[in-house]
């Protein structure tokens, strides 16, 4: 009797000792030291129930792994246990396992259909797989759980990149409807309004996405376009600055600011903007420089402006309006009228062909008219 009494101690003694290590191993896993709560763990006689809680914590740590090896024992150990199932199935996904997450989670789907989650992980397997079954499986989370915030976005994308606007946005309000900050689903309805051209709208969305305190070159950029496209140049100018400070080179964007100031009549600053963008730029040129040929005409900048067309004409030697440009700037510059006479008959020789050879030829006879008249 006594032998059984001292047998009994032993054995609650070390229970309360293998559940005072757990205790102590989950409180270290709790508090961030994972690598400890692992050593702890692995420590324990029986480990049946401990192996998914090592592989969490190999995960915590980055150890993909490990996590899976272990997962797949605690499965072993507990066969009928659907949540290590469910863990370990994402696992698989996340480490690129595609095949066999895919069969895990049609086996979790079998078990239980109504679960709206295993339908989902299912559609992101499903779309990794480049499979188009995914949205199907995404409608069905959807019809499961009519507040599924990841599903919404899945079946709102899909619709916004197969032009279903109306329906995009039936499914974006609905899921705003339950979170209305949700910062993906206020972004998919700002570009389904862009996409749609209707930007005084796109521009109410996006600036929601700048009030939730997101910020990124793209959110800044379709501002940009979208207030540009309402003739908005001053707000079109701030935010396309504003994305020019994630890509301070970016030749397009500047090119672009220069227009907007175009636009504004603010020529001295659309040359500036524009002279910046052609030094940045590597490639043909021509429609570039000619643009700046024209805002520096429109500043009686005669001689910058021939030589911007000069480059122009350089770039591309059938760009016959540059061309001609250096011919109406060269015109505008000039004092000499006889210059002016011998520019002009030169072009009607060379270009009798050219679209503008009949303005050239009727430039010439005022030109002559006005010789004439100087010499009366």
């Amino acid at each position: 009797m006594k032998y059984n009494f001292w047998l009994l101690c032993l054995v609650l003694n070390l229970s309360l000792s293998s559940q005072n290590s757990t205790d102590k191993a989950d409180n270290l896993y709790a508090s961030g030291n994972y690598s400890k709560a692992i050593e702890i763990y692995k420590s324990l006689k029986d480990l049946n129930e401990i192996y998914g809680k090592i592989a969490k914590a190999y995960i915590a740590i980055g150890n993909y792994g490990e996590g899976l090896v272990n997962y797949k024992k605690a499965i072993d150990a507990n066969p009928e246990n659907t949540l290590l199932k469910y863990e370990y199935a994402k696992l698989l996904t996340k480490t690129k396992k595609y095949d066999e997450s895919h069969q895990l989670f049609k086996v979790l789907i079998a078990s239980d259909s109504l679960n709206p989650n295993y339908h989902y992980e299912l559609g992101i397997v499903l779309e990794k797989q480049k499979d188009t079954l995914a949205i199907q499986e995404f409608i069905k989370t959807f019809d499961l759980d009519l507040t599924h915030q990841k599903a919404i976005f899945k079946i709102a994308k899909y619709n916004i990149k197969k032009r279903k606007f109306e329906t995009a946005h039936r499914f974006i309000d609905k899921g705003l409807e339950s979170y209305i900050n949700n910062i993906e689903l206020v972004s998919l309805k700002a570009q389904a309004y862009y996409f749609q051209d209707y930007y005084t709208h796109s521009v109410v969305w996006f600036k929601k996405l700048l009030d939730l305190g997101e910020k990124s070159e793209f959110i800044h950029e379709k501002l940009s376009l979208s207030y540009a496209q309402n003739s908005d140049y001053e707000d079109a100018i701030y935010h396309r600055k504003q994305a020019l400070k994630y890509s301070p080179n970016d030749a397009n964007a500047i090119f672009v600011i220069g227009t907007y100031y175009q636009s504004l009549s603010n020529f001295e600053k659309a040359e500036e903007y524009i002279s910046k963008a052609l030094k940045l730029q590597d490639q043909s040129l021509s429609d570039e420089y000619q643009r700046l040929g024209v805002i520096l005409n429109r500043q009686k900048k005669y001689e910058k402006a021939i030589k911007a067309f000069q480059k122009s004409f350089k770039e591309d030697p059938t760009n016959i309006m540059s061309e001609f440009f250096i011919l109406r700037t060269k015109d505008e510059y000039y004092a000499d009228i006889d210059t002016k006479i011998k520019m002009y008959e030169d072009f009607i020789k060379r270009k009798e062909k050219s679209p503008f050879a009949s303005f050239a030829q009727s430039r010439l006879e005022e030109l002559k008219q006005e010789k004439f008249l100087e010499e009366d």
